[in-house]
């Protein structure tokens, strides 16, 4: 069976990169060489796996990366830190009373 991987990069300018792959190891040496000159991670080098997550339906991790890549910082924190029960408030929008 095939597995597939989410994962967030952390660059060098301390922002975050979220993608997909079926070969962790060696998507992360593509990363790192800058193989791909017009990609967001090659002038934001060095990289640093920060988290993965590991699946065997295509579909599922698809929608995962998709959903990750909408998320605001402090929620992909969250998610890097494991602080999973931080998570469902972190997606609530926050209103500003006038």
């Amino acid at each position: 069976m095939k597995t597939y991987y989410v994962y967030i990069l952390k660059c060098s300018d301390n922002t975050y990169y979220t993608g997909i792959t079926s070969n962790l190891e060696k998507r992360l040496i593509e990363h790192q060489s800058g193989k791909h000159k017009d990609s967001y991670t090659y002038s934001r080098r060095p990289l640093h796996l920060v988290f993965y997550a590991e699946f065997t339906q295509p579909e599922i991790a698809i929608t995962t990366e998709k959903q990750i890549k909408k998320w605001s910082r402090a929620k992909k924190e969250a998610l890097i830190n494991n602080e999973f029960d931080k998570l469902p408030n972190l997606a609530k929008k926050k209103f500003r009373s006038k």
